[in-house]
C-alpha cells in the first residue's frame, strides 16, 4: 500500500509537468494548418476537390501523389512561391497548380516544416485517420503517455517504476504493420501482461480518436 501511495504522489507531481511541456509531434501541427488553409481546396483527404476548389472550378493537385517525388526543399518553395523552375521559367508554386498562392509571410518556418510533415503522412501513410485526433491528443496525455512517453516513444514515467517496455508510437515501420482495425482492438481488449484493456473506460469513437493521433506520431 505504501508503495503505491508513493507512486501515487509521483505521478500527482510528474504528470501535471509533463503535460505542460510536452510539444505536439510536427504532424500535428501540421495537420491543425492543412485544415485551416489548404483543405478548402485540396479537400480534408488531400487528393483534391475541396469546396472553394469546386466553386472556383480550380483543379487542384492529389497530394497524395505529387508530394511523393519532391524533397522538403522543392516543397517549401512550392508553398511560398519562391523560387523558379529552371526549364519552364515558371514560378515555383505554380508546379501544382495555376491557382496555387504564395505563403511566404503567412507561415514561419516552423510551421511550413509541419505542414510538409502532414503532407508526408498524407502520401506515405497505409492508414487514414479514423477520427479527430486533436481530441485523441488529450486522450492519449491522459490515459497513455505515463507508460508511452509524451512524445510517444515508449519512455513514460511508468516504464521507470515498473521496468516495462511498452510500444513506441513514433516507430514508423513497426505501427505501418498494424491496421487501424487491430490496433483498435488492441486498447479496448488489452494485450500481454502490462496493456490493459480500455473497454468500458473509452468509448469506441474515442479510441478511433486515439488511433488518428497515434498515427501521426509516427510521421
Amino acid at each position: 500500500m505504501r508503495k503505491l501511495i508513493f507512486c501515487g504522489a509521483i505521478l500527482g507531481v510528474v504528470l501535471p509537468v509533463m503535460n505542460a511541456f510536452a510539444n505536439p509531434p510536427l504532424s500535428y501541427e501540421g495537420r491543425r494548418l492543412f485544415v485551416s488553409y489548404c483543405q478548402l481546396c485540396h479537400g480534408m483527404d488531400g487528393k483534391g476537390g475541396g469546396p472553394l476548389a469546386k466553386d472556383m472550378e480550380i483543379d487542384t493537385a492529389d497530394l497524395t501523389t505529387t508530394v511523393r517525388s519532391r524533397s522538403d526543399t522543392i516543397l517549401k518553395k512550392i508553398i511560398t512561391g519562391e523560387g523558379r523552375q529552371t526549364i519552364t521559367g515558371r514560378d515555383r508554386h505554380n508546379i501544382l497548380s495555376d491557382a496555387m498562392p504564395s505563403w511566404k509571410g503567412v507561415f514561419t518556418d516552423s510551421q511550413i516544416n509541419a505542414l510538409i510533415a502532414y503532407l508526408r503522412f498524407l502520401g506515405n501513410s497505409k492508414h487514414s485517420l479514423m477520427g479527430d485526433p486533436v481530441k485523441g491528443r488529450a486522450l492519449y496525455k491522459q490515459y497513455c503517455q505515463v507508460c508511452h512517453g509524451e512524445d510517444g516513444d515508449g519512455n513514460g514515467i511508468m516504464t521507470k517504476l515498473m521496468k516495462i517496455e511498452p510500444a513506441d508510437h513514433t516507430n514508423s515501420n513497426a505501427m505501418d504493420i498494424i491496421s487501424n482495425k487491430i490496433l483498435v482492438e488492441i486498447i479496448l481488449t488489452g494485450r500481454g501482461k502490462y496493456m490493459p484493456a480500455w473497454e468500458g473506460i473509452l468509448t469506441r469513437k474515442e479510441v478511433e480518436e486515439l488511433v488518428s493521433y497515434i498515427r501521426l506520431l509516427s510521421h
